[in-house]
């Protein structure tokens, strides 16, 4: 086999500020492949077009994002990522700003995928920030800059539906791509430079993420439990748009943004999350975040005429979600020290995969049984995640401990 790749850094501990950049880098990168979820409807209006149609920018945008996650990642552990970010970044700004002068449908779905493709700079930052915290304080540090990650995918909405609501849903991605310029910009100065490390083809780092993947056992438990999270989670934001554009609610393109406030509050568990990995409590951990998504989709099915219980459901819903997804990355860093960009890469390619199959799934769903469909599918979803936790709760075999660098 190639010689491994070290990840040689100049400094092992993060300040607080470059965390803080890390965040919101990850949040504005992750955040492209949501602006389009709380404006469907006005697009489907623009187009002509139906909701499972309409639907496919996000998935699209989804599976192009897997594709980055498998074919781009991996990069982030041999070249130097205050250029290999940068460079990301800016084909996430072009593509961005032909979906705002998309003259169809199905232009936009198609440079949705390439809008995803360049989006996974999020998932390059998360184990480079990772590799220069210190290995007591990596499950705080990955929380926090997790807890940027989905304030980006949430607060996504809320920005869209307010630039939409004063403009268009083609200026939601104007504003878009104005921002992942000026982030390329930023990041090309402030990132921490890396020494040179040894050098490794590409054909064997996308041999050694597959070659990951089939050897941690741990690896694709955990991208089981996320693919599935994020499934539900996916089914979610994909439909909530059309129920609440519809009857009894009929809320416009701002109202519907605003819900991504509630959601947001997710978040805050994030740096919870991260310290209990860090004490290991992951198992029980696990468990109990993987409960809260079987059990968000009761209020979100009594929320159907009742918008204070769709509010219950979303708060409940993207808790268990963050929860799940810190602990996986917490977990999973702990496998490899030298090739965290590969075992993230094959991570987040189920991740998102699940996603996109939740995106698509639920759109179809919503077309032919609407909310009540939706939601028997998300607490579809979430039991086998819960039953999968409380299989992994109930084995001896202990998760990994946080000591390793």
């Amino acid at each position: 086999m190639a010689q491994e790749t070290v990840d040689l850094t100049t400094d092992q501990r993060l300040s607080a500020s470059m965390v803080t950049l890390f965040a919101l880098a990850c949040g504005l990168s992750a955040a492209n492949l949501y602006y389009a979820q709380p404006v469907l409807s006005s697009i489907s209006k623009s187009f002509h077009t139906n909701s499972s149609g309409v639907g496919l920018v996000v998935t699209f945008a989804q599976i192009g994002y897997a594709l980055g996650l498998a074919f781009v990642v991996p990069l982030g552990d041999v070249l130097a990522r205050r250029r290999l970010v940068p460079g990301v970044l800016m084909l996430t700004c072009a593509s961005l700003l032909v979906c705002a002068f998309a003259p169809g449908a199905s232009v936009l779905i198609a440079i949705s995928l390439f809008v995803g493709l360049g989006s996974v700079a999020a998932q390059i930052l998360v184990p480079m920030a990772a590799s220069l915290s210190a290995p007591s304080e990596r499950g705080r540090v990955v929380g926090t800059v997790m807890s940027g990650l989905l304030l980006g995918i949430l607060l996504a909405r809320t920005i869209s539906g307010v630039i939409a609501q004063l403009s268009s849903w083609r200026t939601v991605y104007i504003v878009a791509a104005a921002l992942a310029l000026a982030l390329a910009v930023v990041l090309s100065r402030r990132l921490p430079a890396e020494q040179a490390r040894p050098h490794v083809r590409y054909v064997t780092l996308l041999a050694d993420t597959v070659r990951y993947f089939t050897s941690e056992k741990l690896l694709r438990q955990r991208a089981l439990l996320g693919g599935l999270s994020f499934g539900a989670f996916s089914v979610l934001w994909t439909t909530l748009a059309f129920l609440l554009s519809g009857a009894p609610f009929h809320y416009n393109d701002l109202t519907i943004g605003l819900f991504g406030l509630v959601g947001a509050a997710g978040a805050l568990c994030a740096n919870f999350a991260g310290r209990w990995a860090d004490r290991r409590w992951t198992k029980s951990t696990t468990l109990v975040f993987a409960a809260l998504i079987a059990i968000s989709f009761l209020p979100l099915w009594w929320g159907r005429h009742s918008i204070a219980m769709v509010i219950v459901g979303i708060l409940v819903l993207d808790v268990g979600v963050q929860g799940v997804q810190v602990t996986n990355q917490s977990l999973i860093y702990r496998l490899a020290p030298h090739a965290r960009s590969r075992i993230n890469s094959a991570y987040m390619v189920c991740y998102f995969v699940g996603g996109a199959l939740g995106s698509w799934i639920g759109s179809l769903i919503y077309q032919h049984d609407h909310w009540t469909g939706v939601c028997v599918l998300g607490a579809a979803l979430g039991t086998a995640i819960t039953t999968c936790a409380l299989i992994d709760a109930l084995s001896k075999t202990p998760h990994p401990n946080p000591s390793g660098s």
